[in-house]
């Protein structure tokens, strides 16, 4: 910053450093979700469409592997399907459903604590508004018709900076949590599709295969 944004930081009162506070949590919650997220999306349509090719050739095993070496939830739910891959529809269908309650949680943790800093920062702005007119009015009952222009001031900068850094604030921390929100939905829309995809797959298709040389299916036991 520079001497004149130190300056009129220093004018805007004791809540100016409560909201820098808020602003570097805001912002160290926002890069971690964001790298989280990023790291947790893959190509759903690629991973699941190579999950069938190797299927396909009756390789469960090889396909489970690829599915634990494969971060975030879609290679999660995905994978849920596969252990039961011999299993009737219902069984397979609440592992895939129990895998992907397991993994929305995680997706959406911390976005509750970035929308809270995000609507309490215009309250804490404006506590230091207050404060800023207490000040102003104080500066004038103890001056009498003689305050001085300068001892009002201050109160109004107090008043005035306040608001304006809660609105700082304030506005990116929504834009942030609407955002990471948005990427929260698509990676649910894609744990969805991914998991009625392979589930038809398994279901349907892939117990029509011809018998091959691939690893046996793995039971739930023995996966763990």
């Amino acid at each position: 910053m520079t001497g004149l944004d130190i300056s009129l930081f220093g004018r805007g009162g004791p809540m100016m450093w409560v909201l820098l506070a808020m602003c570097l949590a805001g912002t160290i919650l926002f890069i971690e979700r964001l790298l989280y997220l990023h790291r947790g999306q893959i190509r759903s349509t690629a991973f699941v469409g190579g999950i069938k090719n190797i299927l396909g050739k009756r390789r469960l095993m090889e396909a489970l592997t690829v599915c634990e070496e494969t971060p975030g939830p879609v290679a999660a739910v995905v994978k849920a399907a596969l252990l039961h891959a011999d299993d009737d529809e219902q069984k397979m269908r609440l592992a895939v459903q129990e895998a992907a309650l397991g993994e929305i949680p995680v997706l959406e943790r911390r976005l509750g604590t970035i929308a809270a800093i995000a609507q309490v920062a215009p309250l804490v702005g404006l506590l230091g508004t207050l404060l800023g007119m207490i000040t102003t009015f104080h500066a004038f009952m103890q001056g009498g018709h003689y305050a001085t222009a300068r001892a009002l001031a201050d109160g109004m900068w107090q008043a005035l900076l306040s608001t304006a850094g809660g609105l700082i604030v304030a506005i990116p921390g929504h834009l942030a949590y609407h955002f990471l929100s948005g990427r929260v939905r698509a990676i649910v829309r894609d744990v969805e599709w991914a998991g009625n995809e392979i589930m038809r797959y398994l279901l349907v298709e892939y117990r029509d295969l011809p018998p091959g040389n691939g690893s046996a299916s793995p039971t739930p036991a023995q996966s763990s």
